[in-house]
């Protein structure tokens, strides 16, 4: 009994493993937008953090140095939080209806 009990959670173990894999797979492809100043500052990245564009407003290049910095890294802090939240979307629904019982 325990047995086949130890057997299928290894058999659970390695379903999700696979699942796991295919979600970091799966997440190098899913983008997400980060902004700030009401959208005049936007990141786009992966939900692997690889950056692939900053849009700047060409309104805020006669602004304050400073205040185009900080709009700068609010848009990219935006950014990896919309990814952090979409990967852990993406992995628990890949994994959250599995059950770990022994």
């Amino acid at each position: 009994m325990i047995k086949n009990k130890i057997t299928d959670f290894i058999s659970q173990a390695k379903i999700i493993q696979d699942k796991m894999k295919k979600a970091q797979e799966e997440l190098s492809s899913i983008e997400v937008e980060g902004q700030s100043g009401a959208g005049m500052v936007k990141v786009l990245m992966t939900c692997k953090n690889y950056v692939k564009r900053v849009f700047i407003d060409s309104k805020l290049l006669n602004e304050d140095k400073d205040m185009l910095e900080d709009l700068t890294v609010a848009a990219f802090n935006d950014a990896i939080k919309k990814a952090e939240m979409k990967s852990q979307e993406k992995l628990f629904n890949l994994t959250g209806n599995l059950p770990f019982k022994l």
